[in-house]
């Protein structure tokens, strides 16, 4: 008989497997992407620290859409973008959160990109 695959538990080993390879510092944070059914997320993360710097997502005040949505990425990736901006930060290393570099997350990324950020 043929097992159901944890989609949950293989997006978590994914993460850890890029986790290896990918850290922030604080010249060059990381750039942490998380989405849910209900929203999406993103903070920029110094790792030596251990310190979140910059965090945006749709529950924040200033995101109209308050969905999953590539609409709602697209506003959460320039939020972040400008926020880092305010603190300085052009830099970031870009960490998918094992999820695939397609829809939500391209977008998000896209617009970050467009906002200023380097990666």
């Amino acid at each position: 008989m043929i097992s159901k695959t944890d989609r949950k538990f293989e997006r978590v080993r994914r993460h850890k497997r890029v986790r290896r390879k990918i850290s922030g510092t604080p010249e060059c944070p990381r750039l942490c992407v998380f989405r849910s059914n209900k929203g999406v997320y993103a903070q920029i993360i110094d790792d030596v620290n251990q310190t979140t710097l910059v965090a945006a997502s749709t529950l924040d005040k200033e995101v109209k859409t308050k969905h999953a949505n590539k609409e709602a990425a697209k506003e959460v990736g320039s939020l972040i973008a400008k926020r880092a901006k305010a603190k300085k930060i052009s830099d970031v290393v870009f960490d998918r959160g094992g999820y695939i570099y397609h829809g939500v997350v391209k977008e998000l990324a896209d617009s970050a990109r467009e906002g200023g950020l380097n990666f």
